[in-house]
Formats: structure tokens, C-alpha cells, sequence
């Protein structure tokens, strides 16, 4: 592996019977990058994200992830990256406090670290009047920023996003990229999928799939150059438009 880069894909391939969930897909992500995975639903990117957290077992190829073997170090990958899923990221029915508490025990903080970090959360999202009411009480965004800071609790040196900014106003996903430039800037590779084109423009470098292959991969820039195209979103719409496939 190459000490420049977090994530290392060599001809990744997930199969369920005869269906190629994804197919022979081959990339590095650089250390401290914030890389854009996106693809429409059923290109499956969901599926190759799950494979680099270890939460899913490739059927052929290989990748390193933060330097560990994805066949042989699963367990060590975990406890290197953070991850956030749209879906399910905090304990509804825990406070944030309760939730940090938790998330730190998993991650083997001790006690002290826990109120050192629980502190500088509290302060960093202005949650002082928040911190021990439920977390399904809180709006959205704020959900959203406390899920990050909560995936990026241990000092990940990878964390991966799934959709984060997903159902929140444009205001609220600017703040929440600007905690993602933030983490970018402090060494943590970044590891996003999305939906929003224009959050596309935001990444050093982005990855388009097309029915479970990597069909583009450039800078924004670059990328928009290639396809002729005034934006993300149109660079996006033509690559799409050759998909087969809608399920994931």
C-alpha cells in the first residue's frame, strides 16, 4: 500500500448468487482527501461502502483500509474509521449525553475522556440547553452534526459518510460541510456519499458508479472538463442515464 493513501481498492467485487453487486472496482483515496461516492440507487455504492467497513465480506479483490487487510483485519478497520449513516447513527431514546457516554465506551475512551469530549461538544454545537433531553427531541440538523461528532468521537483516521446531509435545509448542510472541511484539514479522510450534486463540488476528488462499476473518477473540475458539462449534477445525469439497473 501506498503510505499516501487511506484507502487502497484493487478489483473489489460483491456477488449475491448471479447478481454483481459491485464489479471489479479499483481506486486509492488519499490521506486527509474528502472523497465524493456517488451513483444513483442501485449503482451500488451502499454495498462497496459496507465492504470498506468491514461490515460486509468481498467475494473477490482486495483493499486496504487505514492499512489493514479488509480479509484479515475487519475487526482492527472497525476501530480505525468512524462511520455515520443517515439511517441509523444515535440512539433515539438515549439523550446526547447518554450517546457520547456509549459511543466512548465502544471506542475504549476512558471516563475522563468522555467528559473532556462530552464538553467540547456541548460547546462546539451549542448544545448547553440540549445535552439531556431525548435525542428524538432535537431537530434534525442538529441530530445530524452530533452523528458526525459522535462518529469522529475516537480520532478516526477514516470516517465514512453515508447520505449524510440527507432531509436537512441548505443552511444546515453548510454548517454540517464545514465540520467535514474541519475534520479534512486535521488529517481524517473523509469518505462521503450523496445526493446533492452541488455538495459533489465540494470534494477533492469524486466517483461515479454506474450498475456496479466505477465509471468516472476526477476532481470536480476535471470531471465537469471531460463531460462537457456546467456542473456536477450534468456530468452526473449523462453517466446515469447509461444505468440498467435500479435496485441496490
Amino acid at each position: 500500500m501506498n503510505d499516501d493513501h487511506a484507502i487502497s481498492v484493487s478489483q473489489l467485487t460483491k456477488r449475491f448468487g448471479s447478481f454483481t453487486a459491485v464489479d471489479a472496482v479499483t481506486f486509492n483515496v488519499k490521506r486527509g482527501e474528502i472523497f465524493g461516492f456517488l451513483g444513483a440507487n442501485g449503482a451500488g455504492k451502499t454495498t462497496a461502502m459496507r465492504m470498506l467497513c468491514g461490515l460486509s465480506f468481498p467475494t473477490s479483490g482486495q483493499a486496504t483500509i487505514a492499512g489493514f487487510d479488509l480479509y484479515r483485519d475487519a475487526e482492527k478497520i472497525k476501530k480505525s474509521i468512524g462511520y455515520m449513516s443517515q439511517k441509523f447513527s444515535l440512539y433515539e431514546d438515549l439523550t446526547p449525553r447518554e450517546n457520547i457516554r456509549f459511543y466512548g465506551g465502544i471506542y475504549g475512551l476512558t471516563d475522563q475522556q468522555i467528559k473532556s469530549k462530552t464538553d467540547f461538544m456541548v460547546d462546539h454545537l451549542h448544545l448547553e440547553n440540549q445535552v439531556d433531553n431525548l435525542v428524538k427531541s432535537l431537530p434534525l440538523g442538529w441530530k445530524q452534526k452530533l452523528s458526525f461528532s459522535v462518529a469522529m468521537l475516537h480520532q478516526p483516521k477514516i470516517v465514512f459518510l453515508d447520505e449524510p446531509t440527507g432531509g436537512v435545509d441548505p443552511v444546515t448542510r453548510r454548517e454540517f460541510w464545514m465540520m467535514i472541511y474541519e475534520a479534512a484539514h486535521e488529517g481524517t479522510t473523509v469518505f462521503v456519499t450523496t445526493h446533492y450534486m452541488d455538495e459533489a463540488e465540494y470534494c477533492d476528488r469524486v466517483s461515479i458508479m454506474v450498475d456496479g462499476r466505477l465509471d468516472a473518477l476526477d476532481t470536480p473540475l476535471e470531471l465537469k472538463r471531460k463531460f462537457n458539462a456546467p456542473s456536477m449534477e450534468e456530468v452526473f445525469i449523462q453517466l446515469a442515464r447509461k444505468a440498467k439497473r435500479s435496485d441496490n
